[in-house]
């Protein structure tokens, strides 16, 4: 591989660390944010959720907008929309201002991480592609961990006496490495055949998506009234319209491609990655929470529970990139059942009445989820994409990252069915421990059913996917 396109790998693969770590760096600091803004449960919720929505409804879009206008320099106005936001929720005074800020780092997201995938597609074929995309996997599982790592750390540090405001004003140097060497280094590509985007799709799916989240976020909060019930008819309908609208214009430069969702590869990988992105939300706020809630850690101290599972989630990432493809399907699979054995004896240690558990003592079960973990992301992403054909690679990698934040979004909504409706927002030791032992029950359940959808993939390697995708471009 040549060291520009060494270099272009580089800054994407930031570009996709700074989306993830400010998906999550936030985990370990809400319990500072909380004293320091006057935050309750529901603004905890929206910090998390206020990120993962908007860019839920704007990836498909982003993605459009990139075979169009040009990937990289979408990918360009994401990241100074990104880093511009990031600065704003470092000097955010209150939870309605730190809020809308988060909002508007995900519209950054948005434009910024479909060009991602969509340009690792385009750009790398055969061997350089699957390991590309094993970095990317890997880049995903530490960034997941990283974020409350980093969290923790600088807000225990409370550098010049900020708390916890360097978590989003270290964003500014990154991203704005991201625009000078991305402009220099990033090769330009379009869809051959990018026609006006769809705006009326546009504005379908993004009222559809918040008709859905909104009142499952809201619904616990207000006692599950009559309107939660309407908004979630109403965001259904939409969304029966909008597939509606997408199938007459298939002919006509549709927001949604349909026939990406011919056969089981693709429909089945996406539908894995939003199960994925349920349980990620669900587990890691609820996880940070119970640490320094039911085990009385520091932000530090949790900090360090987060980094046992970025070393398993950094050893399985990189079994997953050595491993170019070659397992298809079983890779992953084998990482999940990983998974669902480790969180099992985890939640027999804390049910057992270790209120006092140490890190030591949940070394191996961590570690093992980590590792787990870090097996599925990169295979998953290359096979659901293998046979997208390039015209179409924003288009779906805009859906594949849609399914994931949308599922984040779902799953930090759930918490206020799981989590929160046993604590109800207390510190209380007992309360958070017992509500942590459901989220691993939920979490179990949810790993299952996407080992399940896994039989959608291959089960042998693929090594025509580059020649025929590129076939059916032409």
């Amino acid at each position: 591989m040549a060291l520009a396109a060494r270099i272009a790998l580089l800054v994407l693969l930031t570009a996709e660390l700074m989306d993830i770590l400010d998906q999550s760096v936030v985990l370990t600091a809400l319990p500072a944010i909380q004293e320091s803004t006057g935050a309750g449960p529901a603004a905890l919720q929206w910090l998390t959720t206020g990120y993962s929505l908007p860019v839920a409804i704007g990836l498909i879009t982003g993605g459009r907008l990139g075979d169009r206008y040009g990937r990289r320099r979408l990918l360009l106005i994401g990241t100074a929309v990104f880093t511009s936001a990031s600065l704003l929720c470092g000097l955010a005074a209150g939870p309605g201002v730190l809020i809308g800020a988060r909002a508007l780092q995900g519209v950054g997201v948005a434009l910024m991480i479909p060009q991602v995938l969509a340009t690792l597609h385009v750009t790398f074929e055969g061997q350089h592609r699957s390991k590309a995309f094993g970095l990317y996997g890997a880049v995903l599982s530490i960034a997941n961990v990283l974020g409350p790592v980093l969290g923790g750390l600088l807000t225990e540090a409370d550098l010049f006496g900020l708390s916890w405001r360097p978590i989003f004003l270290i964003n500014a140097p990154v991203g704005l490495a991201v625009l000078l060497l991305g402009r220099k280094f990033v090769p330009e590509s379009t869809a051959r055949k990018a026609d006006r985007p769809d705006f009326t799709g546009m504005a379908l799916s993004a009222l559809a998506l918040v008709l859905i989240v909104l009142p499952l976020t809201e619904g616990h909060l207000h006692h599950w009234p009559v309107w939660v019930f309407a908004l979630l008819a109403a965001g259904l309908l939409t969304l029966g319209v909008f597939l509606r609208q997408q199938r007459r214009k298939q002919h006509d430069a549709p927001l949604v491609p349909l026939p990406l969702f011919q056969g089981g590869q693709f429909p089945g990988g996406t539908a894995a990655q939003l199960v994925h992105g349920l349980l990620c939300g669900l587990f890691f706020m609820t996880w940070t929470l119970y640490l320094q809630h039911g085990l009385g850690m520091s932000p530090f101290h949790a900090a360090l529970a987060f980094v046992l599972l970025s070393f398993g989630e950094l050893a399985g990432a990189t079994i997953a990139a050595k491993s170019a493809g070659r397992f298809a399907r079983r890779l992953p699979q084998t990482g999940i059942l990983i998974t669902i054995a480790a969180m099992a004896g985890y939640g027999l240690r804390i049910a057992a009445g270790q209120a006092d558990l140490t890190l030591l003592a949940m070394t191996a079960p961590v570690v093992l989820i980590g590792f787990g973990l870090g097996m599925v992301s990169g295979p998953l992403a290359d096979m659901t994409l293998a046979r997208v054909p390039h015209d179409n690679a924003g288009a779906a990698s805009g859906l594949f990252n849609t399914a994931m934040h949308l599922g984040i979004a779902l799953g930090t909504a759930l918490t206020a069915l799981v989590f929160f409706a046993t604590t109800d927002g207390s510190p209380d030791a007992g309360l958070n421990r017992d509500a942590f032992i459901t989220v691993l029950w939920w979490v179990g359940g949810l790993l299952a059913l996407m080992w399940a959808l896994m039989f959608c993939l291959p089960q042998q390697a693929d090594r025509q996917a580059d020649s025929q995708a590129g076939d059916q471009a032409a």
